[in-house]
């Protein structure tokens, strides 16, 4: 079997565990405003590519070293790496019977049910909470978030380590509002989760010029470094744990 990626990007350190590879899947089922990898929302488009599972397992054996002395992995990331469930099912499946440390990024919007044995081999889940309000989830992602909180704390029951980001864009979520709301939230019904505050960039910019399609509005922001701690402190205060793999 394979399915359709962006890309491999070894000798990564910031989504999980040790130096990693990210497998980008392709497709997604939001389109966000900020998409920093508008790419990722198709299946097929110049930028995707097939390949086949092997040829994924390949590339991880040659990098195995890598992981082994460093405690790291491979992780799922998009894209959305559940918008090819029966891909990313038969890649988890061989990687985890290899002994591979796994990790998984995802915005939420999936079938829990579908995918709940694919989840429960990783080690480290990343899912996202874009906003906490589901007119703006809609607004700004074109879903509203019932599904997304539903699995939140579907995925908190699972036992595996889980983190909680919300990416932080003035303009879109970045208030005190917003986040004491998410933060009660989490609270509530995933009180074993940690917590990351991811702030706004605009590194994947290019890629739309690329693409033939507008650009995310200027007016989103980057919250500063004191407003970030200011969140963080604020949720620490409600008796979430931060995390940061930045």
């Amino acid at each position: 079997m394979g399915g359709y990626i962006m890309q491999l990007q070894h000798f990564s350190v910031n989504d999980g565990e040790g130096i990693r590879t990210i497998i980008f899947m392709a497709g997604c089922p939001l389109r966000c405003a900020w998409c920093a990898n508008p790419e990722g929302q198709t299946l097929q488009n110049p930028m995707t590519r097939w390949v086949e599972t092997e040829e994924i397992l390949r590339e991880m054996r040659r990098q195995a070293i890598f992981y082994r002395f460093s405690g790291g992995g491979v992780t799922f990331s998009g894209g959305e790496a559940t918008a090819q469930p029966a891909f990313l099912g038969e890649l988890a499946d061989a990687l985890y019977d290899e002994g591979f440390d796994l990790a998984i990024e995802t915005c939420g919007q999936f079938d829990f049910d579908a995918l709940a044995e694919t989840l429960k081999k990783m080690e480290l889940i990343f899912i996202d909470l874009k906003h906490i309000d589901p007119a703006q989830h809609r607004r700004f992602t074109g879903v509203d978030n019932r599904l997304i909180l539903e699995n939140i704390q579907r995925t908190g029951e699972l036992g595996v380590p889980t983190v909680v980001r919300i990416p932080v864009i003035l303009g879109v979520n970045a208030d005190d509002d917003s986040m004491s709301r998410a933060f009660a939230f989490l609270r509530a019904q995933a009180p074993h989760a940690s917590l990351e505050l991811l702030p706004y960039h605009r590194f994947g910019e290019e890629k739309y010029k690329e693409l033939g399609m507008p650009p995310p509005d200027a007016g989103f922001g980057i919250p500063t470094s004191e407003q970030l701690s200011h969140w963080q402190d604020m949720a620490r205060s409600m008796g979430i744990d931060v995390a940061s793999y930045l």
